[in-house]
């Protein structure tokens, strides 16, 4: 059964993480732990009008973790918060709820739909996401004047 989730697509996503360091000036950074597994991810974000303009990660993770910031860093930048909000959410009721796999933009995530049948791989696989979404609210709730010229005036 694990052959479903380390599945060749999985394991191609996790050999090749785009994006991978640090921004230089990050906007906001959050960093996630899975006390499971140990894997760790901190992503780097910088957005300007609502949107993300760059974005840049430090994996360290096992093979879910890793294919799941390679997904994200192929699709974070010119995503919406809430777009990026939304995938959280649709990501997450997939594995825990049985919900649809993302579709349209985002289709390419479906590849992690097999993980929900492995609940001790949920926390690794999410790590990405809730990394994303709190550098995401750390930046909205900012008061405007503190954020950069082009998201200010959003």
């Amino acid at each position: 059964m694990l052959d479903d989730i380390y599945n060749r697509r999985i394991l191609e996503l996790a050999a090749d993480i785009p994006r991978l360091g640090r921004l230089a000036a990050p906007e906001a950074s959050a960093s996630k732990h899975s006390k499971l597994c140990g894997s760790t991810v901190t992503v780097d974000l910088a957005t300007a009008d609502g949107r993300v303009t760059d974005f840049a990660h430090d994996v360290k993770a096992c093979a879910l973790g890793q294919a799941s910031s390679s997904l994200m860093a192929r699709h974070v930048v010119g995503a919406s918060a809430q777009e990026l909000r939304d995938l959280r959410e649709r990501v997450r009721r997939m594995l825990k709820e049985g919900g649809p796999a993302p579709d349209g933009r985002f289709a390419d995530f479906a590849v992690l739909e097999p993980v929900r049948d492995f609940k001790a791989r949920h926390a690794s696989t999410l790590l990405t996401f809730d990394a994303v979404v709190d550098a995401l609210d750390q930046i909205a709730a900012r008061p405007p004047a503190t954020r950069a010229p082009a998201e200010a005036e959003a």
